[in-house]
């Protein structure tokens, strides 16, 4: 399993792209990764998968956009 960090772009925990971190925590636990912990409402995640950081990216902009309705930018980085 390979450690990464996602930065989400323009998501908050109130007003525009709200987002709640434990809905954020949920969805990256539906998209399989494991040992998901957010930082300070921040939209920052780190989490533990499997899968290449180009297909971590892609599955959590899926189900972000499912979960809004709109795109949201997703940075993905190793440790």
């Amino acid at each position: 399993m390979t450690r990464y960090i996602a930065l989400l772009r323009a998501v908050n925990v109130g007003g525009t792209g709200k987002l709640s971190m434990t809905d954020l925590k949920a969805i990256c636990g539906e998209a399989g990764f494991d040992h998901v912990e957010t930082y300070i409402a921040s939209g920052n995640v780190v989490f533990e998968a499997e899968d290449p950081p180009a297909k971590v990216k892609s599955a959590l902009e899926a189900r972000l956009l499912a979960h809004g309705g709109k795109p949201v930018g997703v940075l993905v980085r190793r440790r």
